[in-house]
């Protein structure tokens, strides 16, 4: 049965990054966006992700611009612009598509694994979250209105 570390994605600079390095620990992996309603929501993942790294928690965000085209920016612009305004220090991945026929095979199995309500799979929105226990299997979808502070305890019983 498969597994988040049987996959790897694309770094900003087009370098591959297995997945398999954050075996062990407990990852968060959501889709982000610059200029969407929810973007506030980077400085509530930042808190989460200095809260729990050294325990064992990641993060990683994948910028995508299916949604409105709120992710209009280039790699450096994306990574600026959460480093000025919400002081990330989280990995942010390559811009990716996250539905339709282009969607990265992660998030095709991520889908896969947790649907979201009534079964859809398709993401609806900019920060929609996946938790992914230390063996590296989902263990719960959220949707992008669940704030990240919600999140806090589902993290710490995989903790």
């Amino acid at each position: 049965m498969a597994t988040v570390a049987d996959f790897s994605v694309k770094l900003p600079g087009g370098a591959d990054r297995a997945l398999a390095d954050y075996a062990g620990k407990v990852v968060l992996i959501v889709n982000v966006a610059s200029r969407c309603g929810f973007t506030p929501q980077y400085a509530g993942l930042e808190a989460l992700y200095r809260k729990y790294r050294e325990r064992g928690f990641e993060i990683l965000a994948f910028p995508c611009n299916q949604f409105g085209a709120q992710e209009p920016g280039d790699a450096e612009e994306i990574a600026n612009f959460c480093s000025l305004t919400y002081d990330v220090t989280f990995p942010l991945m390559a811009k990716i598509e996250v539905n339709g026929p282009g969607a990265d095979p992660l998030y095709d199995y991520l889908k896969s694994e947790k649907p979201g309500l009534l079964g859809s799979k398709a993401i609806k929105w900019n920060f929609t979250k996946f938790l992914v226990d230390r063996t590296g299997r989902p263990v719960k979808r959220y949707a992008p209105t669940d704030k990240p502070e919600a999140l806090e305890k589902d993290i710490e019983a995989l903790l």
